[in-house]
């Protein structure tokens, strides 16, 4: 019986789904995992499979029983501990794709766009060709232009040491994922593709993807980037966020990060900075939605519908005396956001407002800015200083932050998840 090699390529596998013998989908194939072997092609060693929960697991090729274009079958034998790299292993679409090479041809440099498996007759799987795209042109009559693309065998490019890979694939693939969801991709990159990543982010993205990742990551991208655009980011990261992250560096270095902010975002992070940990005002943010009591409901509903407001800051708005600035003049009241969309455009919030419920105090502890919100079954809850004026609001995701054990973002089910660390055995 003859035997017919089966070629395959990654960029059109990702996302597909991955079944069992029986058909039951055991997930989606999010990466392919190669191992490097000196000048020879790449030997594939195995897939990583997004299982429900999001979470991404790795399956040897030994258990991928057939693979091609439209669906992957697998032994069904899952190991289900989070896939992290090990050794010298590369992901195809995390460190591969955009990376850049050369063509023994004619010298020219190309960037890598898709590449090709082919199944051996022993049935294991490796890297044949490269479709690239061309990057400089090339010499000689048979050279392709800037901008053209061609497929090559893997012999006849170099990779050599020190040729860049760009970002631009990744970040072209995962540009609709939410900030959550990218900075999972991001803890599982090595740390130098990490940081490539985060070089071409713009500030603002950067700034979202940043507040969803652990303490010690937030730190340690921002001490990577220069002072100027460590500056820009944190204007753009919410000012409790940033609080939070310039509380964990040194403090000579954080004071020079907020000499460098625009005043108004330094100012708002400073006071911030002034609440001992563990008290409301040390999670709050202190720019939520503030209106006097002559402006509307029509005005109001303006205000919440703001596409940069979160739904817990977007559920309330804050009544007070000018001035409206934290702090603020007397704090009146909160008019909730269902009472708004019951309420008339012309009316005006001051004959609205909720004054039954107390505001907390900026220096009561969290615990009972949990239990106030928990009763009340709140979104946010204002907070006040001594002298009765709003410095700011909590809402219920940034006291989750805080009521959540510190490692919550990198531990699953109980066990600790190594920081882009090798593969659990």
């Amino acid at each position: 019986m003859s035997w017919t090699p089966t070629r395959v390529f990654v960029a059109r596998l990702l996302g597909l789904d991955v079944f069992d013998p029986a058909g039951d989908r055991v997930g989606r194939l999010r990466d392919v995992v190669v191992l490097p072997r000196g000048g020879r092609p790449p030997q594939a060693v195995g897939i990583v499979v997004e299982v429900p929960g999001k979470r991404r697991v790795f399956v040897p090729m030994t258990r991928v029983t057939s693979m091609d274009q439209s669906q992957i079958i697998t032994t069904g034998l899952i190991n289900l501990r989070r896939f992290e790299q090990r050794g010298a292993e590369q992901l195809v679409l995390g460190d591969m794709f955009d990376r850049h090479v050369v063509l023994v041809e004619d010298g020219s440099q190309a960037a890598i766009e898709d590449l090709a498996m082919d199944q051996q007759r022993n049935g294991d799987w490796l890297v044949s060709k490269l479709f690239v795209r061309r990057l400089m042109p090339g010499r000689g009559l048979r050279s392709l232009r800037r901008g053209e693309t061609v497929l090559v065998d893997w012999e006849d490019t170099r990779h050599a040491a020190g040729l860049a890979r760009g970002a631009a694939q990744f970040l072209a693939t995962h540009e609709d994922l939410k900030p959550a969801d990218f900075a999972d991709a991001m803890q599982e990159m090595s740390d130098q593709r990490r940081f490539e990543v985060v070089a071409e982010l713009q500030d603002e993205r950067l700034a979202d993807v940043l507040q969803e990742l652990p303490e010690d990551d937030q730190v340690e991208i921002l001490s990577a980037l220069d002072l100027e655009r460590a500056a820009d980011v944190l204007e753009e990261m919410d000012p409790d966020d940033a609080a939070d992250l310039l509380a964990d560096l040194p403090a000579e270095k954080a004071e020079e990060l907020l000499q460098l902010m625009e005043p108004e975002d330094a100012e708002d992070v400073r006071r911030l900075l002034q609440y001992d940990e563990g008290t409301a005002g040390s999670v709050m943010t202190p720019v939520p939605v503030i209106l006097p009591p002559e402006a509307t409901v029509a005005e109001a509903l303006a205000h919440v519908r703001r596409e940069e407001l979160s739904p817990a800051l977007a559920s309330a708005i804050f009544i007070c005396r000018p001035p409206l600035e934290t702090p603020t003049g007397r704090y009146l009241g909160t008019v909730h956001i269902q009472q708004l969309l019951r309420s008339a455009p012309p009316e005006q919030l001051g004959s609205i407002v909720d004054k039954n419920l107390e505001p907390m105090k900026d220096l009561d502890s969290i615990s009972d800015v949990a239990r106030t919100m928990a009763q009340y079954n709140l979104n946010s809850l204002a907070v006040v200083n001594a002298d009765g004026r709003l410095v700011g609001a909590v809402t219920v995701d940034d006291l989750l932050d805080h009521l959540l054990p510190d490692d919550w973002r990198v531990h699953e089910d109980g066990e600790p998840v190594k920081k882009f660390g090798g593969r659990f055995g």
